[in-house]
């Protein structure tokens, strides 16, 4: 007696397609978590380094800090970062009450243990980029241009600072951006003066050079109204009023042991660039 034969049921295109749904899902939800965790971890060192930096720049809020780079988990377990950015302000230096700072951090080396542990000591910098941005504010608050009411600062071309002609630009900062010598730039400087008795808006066209640990303003001329309508000072009122605009700060050591390179004036403002290699993040604190 032969026995009938039997055929495999087909399985149901529907479950087959809830199967395979099920698998992407549950892959989805594994690899949101690690991504999570990934984050999470980046965050966590993130604020360990900004709590270390507001301690070291005598800072009253937390600076920003971003580990660039993904995956983080795969640079923390090697320690070693490609690029760290770190910004802060009201950064004291010196007699500098409100300066910013902002860093880029490249090819930095920190043991997960002691950056866990906020060991900054351990962290080592291979190259590092800084901006320190000093404002008109501070700046007004160096003697003797605290002779001046109400400093404002603004960029000016080397050459109309020198001969009060800008040649081959409109602006005059063409030429300057062309300049290979960024350790100078020109500066116009305003404010209220007193001259006998009476109270005078004079806009003085000055070098800032970089002259080590300090930022020179060297005063090379006055003139009443503005770039675009000069009314020409007097020699003898020049002579008596320059040295209100002659001024030194004092930068002491600059963040990370950074050695200004250049400097930069932007409306309101003065900004040293500078560049260290083969530092530790503990130098931060450095001439504070």
């Amino acid at each position: 007696m032969s026995r009938p034969v039997t055929q495999d049921r087909p399985v149901a295109p529907g479950r087959a397609g809830r199967r395979t749904r099920r698998i992407l899902i549950s892959l989805l939800v594994l690899v949101a978590l690690l991504v999570g965790a990934d984050f999470g971890l980046a965050a966590f060192a993130e604020h360990t380094v900004s709590q270390k930096a507001r301690e070291q720049l005598r800072l009253t809020a937390d600076p920003s800090v971003t580990i660039h780079g993904f995956p983080f988990t795969t640079q923390a377990i090697g320690g070693d970062y490609h690029h760290i950015s770190l910004s802060a302000s009201g950064v004291p230096i010196q007699d500098l009450r409100d300066v910013a700072v902002n860093a880029e951090l490249n090819d930095v080396s920190a043991p997960l243990s002691d950056l866990v542990n906020g060991n900054t000591s351990a962290i080592k910098i291979g190259t590092l980029e800084a901006q320190v941005t000093i404002k008109a504010s501070d700046i007004a608050k160096v003697s003797p241009l605290t002779n001046i009411q109400d400093l404002r600062i603004e960029p000016s071309s080397i050459e109309y600072v020198q001969t009060g002609q800008d040649a081959g630009s409109s602006d005059g900062q063409k030429q300057d951006q062309q300049n290979e010598d960024k350790s100078k730039a020109g500066i116009r400087i305003s404010g209220d003066v007193k001259i006998a008795g009476q109270q005078f808006e004079i806009f003085c066209f000055a070098m800032i050079e970089l002259h080590g640990k300090s930022i020179d303003i060297v005063p090379q001329r006055l003139q009443y109204g503005n770039d675009k309508e000069t009314t020409v000072v007097p020699q003898s009122v020049q002579k008596a009023l320059l040295p209100n605009f002659k001024a030194s700060i004092n930068t002491g050591n600059l963040p990370f042991e950074v050695t200004p390179t250049a400097v930069q004036v932007n409306s309101g403002s003065v900004t040293i660039k500078g560049k260290a290699q083969n530092v530790t993040f503990s130098g931060a604190a450095a001439g504070r």
